[in-house]
């Protein structure tokens, strides 16, 4: 194995890390509480420009990863005002919106370098390349953790049964007395937060972002992660994380060291398109199928 094949792989496991936070905060949304958030790029973007534009001004990191999730949160709440108020579809349409008219503001308005982005220096500085991809790896997936048992902990809590009633039927849950409005909103700020750490991590390891790096292909990639890997499964997410970047990835990998009659990038396309329609008639739940919800424990009758 040469050694820039090596880093190739040590960057792909980066990536996989970071993208499974994003992977995580849809599911939050989606995959728990039936929301269509197909703006998942604009909290990602709003993390990773304030991140960013706080690291040049020589901010500290830990400052910077807790106002990239803040604000992530704070603008998470703003579009989920309006939004929430509407229809599944309207939804999808006004997240999916919302991400280009913010990226759109940040490339006309010169927030952060505008059009040209802006460059940040990494907070490692190790001799070797090698040593400063295995500690990102070592960042993002320590981020992974705190996200995925945080995840985990909201799914499996008397807030997560009513989440998962929401999705399944929000008249029955409303009927309940349940703020459907509210959860709704709250579950959105804690989504965007993820994101907005997820995006956080993505600016510190690539050390410059640009409007470009934040198209809506990157909220679709978000969604096949999820819907590969099963919605309402924390671990079957982490799972599509990682095979669409392995996809992806490796089709760069051969691109570099193969040398074939077509685009590998291409053939790329191709494969995501005959996966997803294998997996939505063989495995309509997604590789993984959704974690089972776990019950409160029942204490035992005292014998009087």
């Amino acid at each position: 194995m040469t050694y820039g094949l090596l880093m190739n792989l040590l960057d792909m496991v980066v990536m996989i890390g970071i993208y499974s936070i994003a992977a995580i905060s849809l599911n939050l949304e989606y995959g728990f509480t039936g929301l269509s958030n197909f703006g998942k790029v604009a909290f990602f973007m709003v993390g990773a420009y304030t991140y960013a534009i706080l690291a040049q001004a020589g901010v500290n990191f830990g400052v910077c990863m807790v106002a990239s999730a803040v604000s992530a949160a704070a603008f998470g709440f703003l579009v989920s005002l309006p939004a929430l108020r509407l229809r599944e579809d309207y939804l999808a349409i006004v997240t999916l919106t919302s991400g280009e008219i913010l990226r759109t503001i940040i490339q006309n308005q010169g927030i952060g370098g505008g059009y040209n982005g802006i460059s940040i220096t990494q907070i490692f500085h190790f001799q070797t390349l090698m040593a400063i991809r295995l500690a990102n790896i070592g960042l993002a997936f320590a981020f992974l953790g705190i996200c995925f048992i945080f995840s985990q902990l909201v799914a499996n809590s008397p807030y997560g049964r009513i989440m998962r009633a929401i999705r399944e039927d929000q008249t029955a849950a409303q009927s309940y007395g349940k703020n459907i409005q509210r959860y709704k909103s709250q579950v959105f700020i804690m989504g965007s937060a993820i994101a907005g750490i997820g995006g956080a991590l993505f600016a510190q390891y690539s050390a410059h972002i640009e409007p470009g790096s934040f198209l809506p292909f990157l909220t679709f990639t978000i969604w096949m992660m999820v819907m590969l890997g099963g919605p309402g499964n924390n671990l079957g997410v982490i799972l599509g994380a990682a095979v669409v970047q392995i996809f992806q990835k490796s089709a760069a990998i051969l691109k570099d060291y193969v040398h074939l009659p077509v685009d590998p990038i291409n053939v790329q396309y191709i494969l995501f398109g005959i996966l997803i329609i294998l997996v939505l008639f063989y495995r309509p739940s997604g590789l993984l199928k959704e974690s089972p919800v776990k019950p409160p424990k029942l204490k035992e009758p005292v014998n009087v």
